[in-house]
Parts: C-alpha cells; sequence; structure tokens
C-alpha cells in the first residue's frame, strides 16, 4: 500500500471516528490505523465547523441570528453524534462526584448521566450559544470553523504532556490512547488547528490563542492532579471547554462587537 493510500486509510478513520459522515466502501478499519488518526483531529474540526458555518449562513437568510446558531451548533453535534459534548457530561460526572482515581474512572464509565453531566453540559452549551450570538453576524461562520479546528487542536495536544490512563480492553479510545503522538505528526496537527484561524481571520485574532493556551495548561493540570493522565473523556471535555474559550476570547478582543468601529475598519 502506498503512502498516499495509507494516510487516506487513516483520514477516513478519523472521519468514521469522530463523526457520523459516511466513508467510502474500500476504507480499512483497524487499530493501527485508529491509533495514528488524532493527527486528524483538528482537520475533522474544519469539517464540523464548515457544515455548522454553512448551515448558519443559510439559516440568516430565514431567520433571525438566535436561531441561527441554535441551527449551527445543531448541527455540529449531529455530524458529531454528541461525541465530544458525552465526553464533558462524563467529564463532569467523573471529577465531580468521585474522589479517588479509581471512582473517577468508575463513574466516568458509566453511561447514565449524573448532576454534575446536565449542569456542566447545560453551562457549556449556553455559554456557546451567548457568546455566538453576541458577536457581529458576518464574523460567526469563521469563528466557528476556527474554534472546531483550534480547539481539537488542543485537545490532542494534551496526549504530548498525559498518559492514557484508563486499562480495560474495551474501551473504544483505548488504541488512539495508548498510541504516542509523535512529534511530526503533533506538527501536522497544529498546523490544521492554527491555519483556519489566520487564513479566516486577521491577525489580531491569535492573541485568543493565550486564554486557550493557559486554560490548556491547568486542564493537563487537574487531569494529572486528579488521575495521573487522560481518558478519552478528558480529551471530548478538554475539545468542548476550549472551543467555548475560543468563541468567549474572540467575543473579549477590541472590535468584535456588533457595531464596534474598531470591528467595522478591520472587516
Amino acid at each position: 500500500m502506498s503512502r498516499l493510500s495509507e494516510e487516506l486509510h487513516i483520514f477516513f478513520s478519523a472521519v468514521l471516528f469522530y463523526t457520523r459522515i459516511p466513508v467510502p466502501a474500500w476504507v480499512i478499519h483497524t487499530d493501527a490505523y485508529l491509533s495514528h488518526n488524532p493527527r486528524y483531529f483538528p482537520l475533522i474540526g474544519w469539517i464540523v465547523g464548515s457544515l455548522a458555518a454553512g448551515v448558519y449562513r443559510l439559516a440568516c437568510q430565514l431567520f433571525s441570528p438566535p436561531v441561527a446558531v441554535v441551527l449551527s451548533m445543531l448541527t455540529s453535534v449531529w455530524v458529531t453524534g454528541a461525541f465530544h459534548e458525552d465526553g464533558l457530561a462524563d467529564t463532569c460526572d467523573g471529577f465531580g462526584g468521585g474522589w479517588s482515581q479509581d471512582r473517577v474512572l468508575a463513574i466516568m464509565k458509566d453511561s447514565r448521566l449524573g448532576t454534575y453531566g446536565v449542569i456542566g453540559l447545560s453551562l457549556v452549551l449556553l455559554l456557546k450559544f451567548t457568546a455566538l450570538v453576541s458577536l457581529p453576524a458576518q464574523l460567526v461562520p469563521a469563528v466557528l470553523i476556527a474554534g472546531h479546528a483550534v480547539s481539537r487542536f488542543g485537545a490532542v495536544s494534551l496526549r504530548l504532556s498525559l498518559s492514557y490512563v484508563r486499562e480495560n480492553e474495551d474501551s473504544k479510545a483505548k488504541p488512539i490512547g495508548k498510541a504516542p503522538l509523535a512529534p511530526s505528526h503533533a506538527g501536522l496537527a497544529a498546523v490544521f488547528g492554527l491555519l483556519p484561524l489566520f487564513a479566516l481571520l486577521d491577525i489580531r485574532y491569535g492573541l485568543a490563542l493565550i486564554p486557550l493556551l493557559l486554560v490548556r495548561w491547568y486542564l493537563s493540570r487537574y487531569f494529572f492532579k486528579r488521575i495521573g493522565g487522560f481518558t478519552g473523556d478528558c480529551l471530548g471535555a478538554a475539545q468542548q471547554v476550549l472551543e467555548v474559550v475560543f468563541y468567549l476570547s474572540v467575543l473579549g478582543l477590541p472590535g468584535s462587537q456588533p457595531g464596534s468601529a474598531a470591528f467595522t475598519a478591520g472587516a
């Protein structure tokens, strides 16, 4: 098998694992390909963010911006099968209800949704909605694409500083978690994660990376302190948190509010 063909199989394994988007029938699915697909996780963000942005643009022609934002959020949830939202809810339940490492991991594995999960997921979704609605409508599509991409890079980057801690063989994320992230693969993920930020938005929006780096650092320390590493749910939670932090960071930048003279001048 050629190198290009192998990369296509790895990419499509990422599409299959992280989304509900159909992949070609000729694609071979193996744990080996699955273990290498995190390099394409930010690229999946391009796809999910672009679909959400497209729905937002179309919906704005028919409805008010708040309705368009809700429809764009529904699109991203549907495309991913609420994969990362589920990780966020499980992580909130585990870290909120467990004290020891074993107890935290056991709660996170439980499919039932608890109080901490409901509260955490509800607040994050509310923050996403409020931040996006508060942005100028013409800025939202680019912010959606960049946010989905850069947040996924931030989640993947946690694998550089943390170890996978769940040892049970039935963990669906085990092939991804156990495989080391090579520096070259991390570099490729960085390109995919950061490119939309600077290609779709101007250079000043790079300042939004500062809060992301701080929150990513905090999550890394927190996960290590509580469970000694990460699980697949932790990465899903990190993606959701970093996505909303990015939206809030963009909103906090001068000129990113509707009617701002600075925004009008920079648009």
